[in-house]
């Protein structure tokens, strides 16, 4: 209730005391120190009459004769300080009566002692005045108006249809998206071209950089709200125009590995081998190290194999490089080599090398292939790879029983009418594994996602 009452107060003291409120008024627009500068800058004369008074002050009166707002102010002249009386209807005629005051020559100080009414008969046929003057202004400039709209729409229009016609931007740009992109740009230049030709109709071109400085700030505002979202956008246009992969490629993105399904506008898609789908936004991509294990047809793998310090490392070396060399799938050229990776605590370790062809064989099988070769042949040739030795120091003081368990303790867990299978095929399948690629595949026919991913864009 106090808060209605203290509110009530300040509305009244506004409407009693308009000096008040027209010197807020005045704050705000900053006419205040409009009307004081014309009469600092006079200079006072010194020789001043009774006859320049009446000059003055019949000057003024011939001027607001003519102004119906102030056709009512009564002006006293003495020594070129005018003194303005009467009613006015507005704080805009008392500020106008005053300005118009200190222009005329000889005018030392203008001061109003005009009272603004609120009548309310006046005050509304003001402003039916002001109503009808804006209607007669609105039909007289209706046409100019309407065709104003219809140069805008027809612009319009004809930007949209020309930017759906992409077999002219495929010609300028193969890729897809960079010929939507172009699509998009042509609309948005026809938008501004028609809002141009409207203003130009109008005659308020000078509204257009207004328009133009507060779209570039909320576009500014919206840049920072999704620099994110901005960021992969402008990504996918450059990953367009030079594609680092293609699909089904097998890649390595940020620490993330699978074979490419798509690239969209915002993201890349992979395939991990476990058959996950792996979504990478387009600017990690774009910033990321990519490691593209398709591009080159040979393909080098590696292991580590340990063998017992007291064997001929050159023995074993030659071993390992001639069981290489009877592998399927390992290849002569580049050729396989093998190096005395580490003296270990107990063993000697040899890193071996060889090179296999992705296209005619898989990768992964190639390589166990070359594992279970190796171990067999050091195995046949007594090349001992032993295990850890460790001394242990047991002490029974707890009174378990530590003794060794019999032979008949130690047999195979398979029962006695239970035996291990006997396996008589020993042929591994090297050949490649399509499995991922045809899920990609499967996928890419199934589904009707945009792919920013040509043959035809460049290639890094």
């Amino acid at each position: 209730m106090r808060t209605l009452f203290t509110v009530f107060a300040l509305w009244m003291t506004l409407i009693t005391s308009p000096l008040f409120a027209d010197e807020l008024t005045d704050l705000i627009t900053g006419d205040a120190e409009s009307q004081k500068n014309p009469g600092a800058e006079k200079v006072i004369e010194v020789n001043s009459s009774a006859q320049d008074d009446k000059k003055i002050q019949r000057r003024l009166q011939k001027i607001f004769s003519e102004m119906e707002n102030l056709k009512n102010v009564k002006i006293l002249t003495s020594n070129g300080i005018v003194t303005l009386q009467g009613e006015v209807n507005s704080a805009p005629a008392e500020n106008k009566a005053i300005q118009l005051s200190q222009q005329v020559e000889g005018v030392v100080e203008v001061k109003s002692e005009l009272v603004i009414t609120h009548d309310l008969k006046e005050r509304l046929e003001t402003t039916w005045q002001k109503l009808a003057k804006a209607a007669k202004a609105l039909v007289a400039g209706f046409p100019v108006f309407l065709l104003a709209i219809i140069a805008f729409t027809l612009t319009v229009i004809f930007g949209r249809w020309l930017s759906r016609r992409q077999s002219i931007y495929r010609r300028i740009a193969p890729n897809y998206f960079i010929a939507s992109l172009l699509g998009q740009i042509t609309r948005l230049l026809f938008i501004l071209l028609g809002l141009v030709i409207a203003l130009s109709l109008l005659d308020l071109t000078a509204l257009l950089g207004s328009i133009l400085g507060a779209a570039g700030i909320i576009g500014l505002a919206v840049g920072f709200a999704v620099r994110d979202t901005v960021e992969n956008y402008i990504a996918s246009i450059l990953l367009s125009l030079r594609n680092p992969f293609e699909v089904n490629d097998l890649v390595s993105i940020d620490g993330n590995e699978g074979n490419v399904v798509r690239l969209t506008t915002r993201a890349t898609i992979l395939l991990s081998p476990d058959g996950n789908h792996i979504r990478i936004p387009n600017a990690i991509v774009f910033k990321a190290v990519i490691i593209n294990y398709t591009r080159n047809a040979e393909r080098r793998f590696q292991f580590d194999a340990g063998i017992d310090a007291n064997q001929d490392l050159q023995i074993a070396q030659s071993l390992a490089l001639q069981t290489l060399g009877s592998i399927e799938g390992v290849l002569a050229e580049p050729k396989p080599m093998v190096t005395i990776e580490e003296l270990g605590d107990f063993n000697i370790v040899l890193r071996i090398y060889a090179w296999t062809d992705q296209d005619k064989f898989d990768f992964l099988k190639v390589r166990s292939e070359t594992i279970r070769q190796i171990k067999l042949a050091f195995d046949q040739a007594n090349i001992v790879m032993p295990e850890p030795t460790y001394q242990v120091r047991l002490e029974n003081e707890t009174g378990i029983d530590l003794k060794q368990e019999s032979k008949a303790d130690q047999e195979s867990a398979y029962p006695a009418d239970k035996q291990p299978p006997i396996i008589t095929d020993t042929t591994i399948d090297i050949s490649t594994d399509n499995a991922i690629e045809k899920k990609v595949a499967e996928e890419q026919a199934h589904s009707d996602t945009e792919n920013l991913l040509s043959k035809n864009a460049s290639q890094e």
